[in-house]
């Protein structure tokens, strides 16, 4: 099982070398792989119409992944960069295409794609996308990328997208570069199996989470397919697990048949971007020791 670190977008402030800083001294304590989340816009919570408690506002600093991830290539040289996940249907299936292409290229072939429906309805309006029927188009917008990042030209001829007779170049490293998903839902599992490379799941061990995995484990039969090969990405938020339950927490991890695993310093009460870089050196030594 391959370890991560959850990129502190929230916490972590804007100082570049601050965030050299922490993706370095992730690399070089040993971490597989660093991944961030991913939000264009927040939103006021005292507008009208915000009617439910939301993770996050106008409040919460995000760095773009893609200019992050491309930030970050130049300074590391191992691990890999993960979008844990990139709202998909938000964007312009082409323009994520040409942009992962790009961190894949600069970065050796480093990139691993999560993605996402999302839930911020205000944040699609200001893309420009329409929220109602997320769903469908990504798995539309999935096909099309694998194209664009396989072959030098395509025509492609779907409900929301059209190109004809183009492509990409430089094409990625990676043919294509993987896509994992997020979400929990019974749809979601089934999209996951019939069109995605691996899980990312936010949702801690205990039977929930099994029976989960068993669902999708069926419905990857049905699709053709098995748990051989494919990826479970789980999380480990400090702000739940205190440090005497981390290796328990891995543990289990490991029993669920986990592929990889990120600790999460967010919301944990930690003061300074240095108290981060601080707690993923300690996770990493108490669950190696």
């Amino acid at each position: 099982m391959k370890l991560g670190v959850v990129f502190p977008q929230t916490e972590i402030g804007s100082d570049p070398t601050v965030i050299k800083d922490y993706a370095q001294t992730a690399e070089d304590l040993g971490y597989s792989y660093l991944l961030a989340y991913d939000h264009v816009l927040g939103v006021n919570p005292d507008r009208p119409g915000w009617d439910a408690p939301r993770p996050y506002t106008y409040q919460h600093p995000f760095h773009e992944v893609f200019v992050l991830f491309s930030h970050l290539a130049a300074l590391t040289k191992n691990i890999e960069f993960v979008t844990g996940v990139l709202i998909l249907p938000q964007r312009q299936t082409a323009l994520v295409a040409k942009q992962a292409a790009t961190v894949d290229t600069l970065s050796g072939g480093r990139l691993r794609l999560g993605v996402g429906i999302g839930w911020n309805e205000v944040e699609y309006e200001a893309l420009g996308q329409n929220f109602r029927n997320r769903g469908k188009r990504i798995e539309e917008q999935v096909t099309l990328l694998r194209e664009l990042w396989s072959k030098p030209l395509i025509t492609f001829e779907g409900h929301n997208h059209t190109i004809s007779d183009a492509g990409l170049n430089p094409l990625p490293v990676q043919r294509p570069i993987p896509i994992w998903f997020g979400g929990m839902a019974d749809v979601v599992l089934q999209r996951i199996a019939r069109l995605g490379d691996g899980w990312h799941t936010n949702t801690s061990p205990g039977p929930k989470l099994a029976e989960m995995i068993e669902r999708l484990r069926g419905y990857l039969l049905e699709a053709g397919r098995s748990l051989d090969g494919f990826g479970i990405d789980g999380r480990i938020s400090l702000n739940h697990f205190p440090q005497a339950e981390w290796v328990n927490q891995v543990e289990q991890w490991q029993q669920l048949g986990a592929t990889h695993l990120a600790i999460n310093t967010m919301k944990a009460g930690l003061g300074s971007p240095q108290e981060h870089i601080e707690a993923i050196s300690r996770f990493k030594a108490e669950v190696d020791a």
